[in-house]
């Protein structure tokens, strides 16, 4: 049963990502909704997901949702493009909480955006593949003309802290030569690696595209998600976060300052016997 706009609800928000990059997801959501509990799941010992074929991300969301809904999750956020664009279906369909993705509230803000319907995406192999933000743009606007181009090279740089200077700022020139020739006016940020980015790409591309970060656009679906369902923490409720790392945890905490904005603390090691993927 639909609970009411004024209840409120203590159980923690779920979110997961193949490894670090979901934190800046994370960060976002904390900005928007200080007093939520968060459990946040980094698949570090099976990453990346952007490489991998729809069966296997997908069999891995649903192993991690379960791990997450172990530990009464209320909603689950998927701040994971890749898992965004292969698994969404599957989730939305098998379980009874909130499912929130990464790839409907990007697109819903590139078309309020674009001012002549040419939409750039920049994003990992598995996403483009995928197709699923030209689908999510096509549904939203018939005549929008969507430019998509893998950018994995990103991801790398933004892990050994290369966010500026020249190497990233020529493999951004590689590989956004074709947008910018193509005139798009909006780009979605299409990784959540990519946001610690922006100042570059905002430098290369210029004043006249605008730059879509899916993390705040998340964010925002998120809080008007939970208002909606009567799923509110609630004015006197104590946020915290939570982090689990399905592998060297200690790797997790050191880079997931640089993402979330702020030090992570204590990150959990996910013993093999509590590991989803070990029930059978």
């Amino acid at each position: 049963m639909t609970k009411g706009l004024s209840s409120m609800d203590t159980r923690p928000l779920g979110i997961f990502d193949s490894g670090i990059g979901g934190l800046t997801v994370v960060s976002r959501i904390l900005e928007k909704l200080p007093r939520e509990r968060i459990l946040y799941f980094g698949d570090t010992a099976r990453l990346p997901y952007g490489n991998k074929s729809p069966e296997t991300v997908t069999r891995f969301s649903r192993e991690i949702t379960r791990f997450l809904l172990r530990r009464d999750a209320k909603a689950i956020v998927v701040a994971c493009n890749s898992a965004s664009a292969l698994a969404l279906d599957t989730l939305r369909r098998e379980l009874t909480v909130e499912v929130i993705d990464v790839i409907g509230p990007g697109a819903v803000a590139a078309v309020n955006r674009t001012r002549s319907g040419r939409i750039g995406v920049i994003a990992t192999q598995a996403t483009v593949r995928s197709g699923a933000y030209r689908r999510a743009l096509e549904e939203l606007r018939k005549d929008v003309v969507v430019h998509e181009v893998a950018t994995p090279l990103f991801v790398h740089l933004v892990e050994e802290g290369w966010t500026e200077g020249d190497i990233p700022e020529r493999v951004a020139h590689h590989y956004l030569g074709d947008l910018m020739a193509d005139g798009v006016d909006t780009v979605i940020l299409g990784c959540t690696h990519y946001p610690l980015l922006a100042p570059l790409l905002s430098s290369v591309f210029g004043s006249s595209v605008e730059l879509v970060d899916s993390a705040n656009e998340t964010a925002n679906a998120l809080a008007e998600r939970l208002e909606s369902a009567g799923l509110m923490a609630g004015p006197d409720a104590h946020g915290d976060l939570t982090c689990f790392a399905s592998d060297v945890p200690a790797d997790f905490a050191r880079l997931g300052e640089r993402f979330l904005g702020r030090p992570l603390g204590d990150v959990r090691p996910v013993e093999q016997t509590d590991l989803p993927w070990f029930e059978r």
